[in-house]
């Protein structure tokens, strides 16, 4: 197992504690994103997202889910979406919405199956089809996804 890996799965260990050190927590995730483990840059990514452990930021959040997106995490690839949907952390660019969205669920991610059909059905980020809309909202009422 990859040392960036060692350091992930200890963090997640202690944060089974009933008084979990986030302090500890956090420095291990940092080294593990360090070592280019995409599951500790996505971790960060969420503490600064919701801001529970840390401040919020938006832009370390993107920053964090940028490199963990690198390594086709899909979940990576759904937060950076709704960031670039919304302008959270990064400005406003409904194509790359649309591109990380689909990226998400071409990795299996199956929210991200309906944001594709969404986006379809009312051209965000790229021309409305109806049809291939239609195609991607079926795909994702099969995964029960609503």
């Amino acid at each position: 197992m990859a040392k960036g890996d060692k350091l992930y799965y200890k963090s997640l260990r202690l944060a089974y504690l009933k008084k979990p050190d986030h302090k500890t927590i956090y420095s291990l995730l940092i080294r593990s994103s360090e070592l280019q483990n995409d599951k500790a840059q996505y971790a960060l990514a969420t503490w600064y997202i919701h801001g529970k452990y840390v401040e919020k930021d938006y832009k370390k959040a993107f920053h964090f889910l940028l490199l963990s997106s690198k390594k086709n995490n899909s979940f990576a690839f759904y937060d950076l979406a709704v960031c670039y949907e919304t302008g959270k952390g990064v400005k406003i660019n409904k194509r790359q919405a649309f591109l990380n969205y689909l990226s998400a669920a071409l990795l299996g991610n199956k929210q991200s199956i309906y944001e594709v059909g969404r986006c379809y059905y009312y051209g965000i980020g790229v021309n409305k089809n109806l049809d291939v809309a239609q195609r991607w909202l079926n795909a994702a009422k099969y995964w029960g996804v609503k």
